[in-house]
C-alpha cells in the first residue's frame, strides 16, 4: 500500500504543484505537521496512512493553491489536510485502476506539529521546493 500512497505522491508533485522532487531517507529531527487518515482495504484490514509535511513545504503549496506567501497555522494545517485528501484519494483511484487491494478512505484529521514519532510499518520521504513530506502507513 505505501508504494501506492508514494505514486499518487509524486504524481502530486508533478501535476498539481509541478515541483520537483527526490525520494529521500527521513530527517528525524525536522518538524512537520502531522495529518493521519483511516483507510480499510476490501478485505477488511484497518490502516492508518499518516502525511507530514514541514513548513517550508506546507506554505509553498498553500502559495500555490491560494497564493499566500505568509499563512497562519491554522491555513497551513487546513492546507494539509486537504493535501492528505488529495494524496490518499489519488492513491485511492490508482489502487483501483491496477487492481491492487482496493480500499475505502476517512476523513483526514489533524494530529500535531512536532518531529514524527508515531509507530509505522512502512515510511517514505519525498524532498519537495526545499521542504519535506513524510509519507507512512501504519496497520490497525
Amino acid at each position: 500500500m505505501l508504494p501506492t500512497i508514494l505514486q499518487a505522491a509524486e504524481n502530486f508533485c508533478i501535476h498539481q504543484i509541478r515541483l520537483p522532487h527526490t525520494t529521500i531517507q527521513m530527517s528525524d529531527k525536522k518538524r512537520t505537521l502531522i495529518a493521519y487518515l483511516d483507510l480499510e482495504t476490501k478485505n477488511g484490514i484497518k490502516y492508518r496512512a499518516y502525511l507530514g509535511c514541514d513548513n517550508v513545504l506546507i506554505q509553498h503549496i498553500t502559495e500555490i493553491f491560494l497564493g499566500e506567501e505568509t499563512s497562519e497555522e491554522e491555513t497551513l494545517v487546513d492546507m494539509l489536510l486537504e493535501t492528505t485528501n488529495m494524496i490518499i484519494g489519488s492513491a485511492k483511484v490508482l489502487a483501483e485502476e491496477s487492481d491492487a487491494n482496493s480500499f475505502i478512505i476517512s476523513t483526514p484529521h489533524f494530529l500535531k506539529e512536532d518531529y514524527f514519532t508515531m509507530p509505522y510499518d512502512g515510511i517514505q520521504a519525498v524532498q519537495v521546493a526545499n521542504g519535506e513530506m513524510v509519507i507512512a502507513i501504519k496497520a490497525l
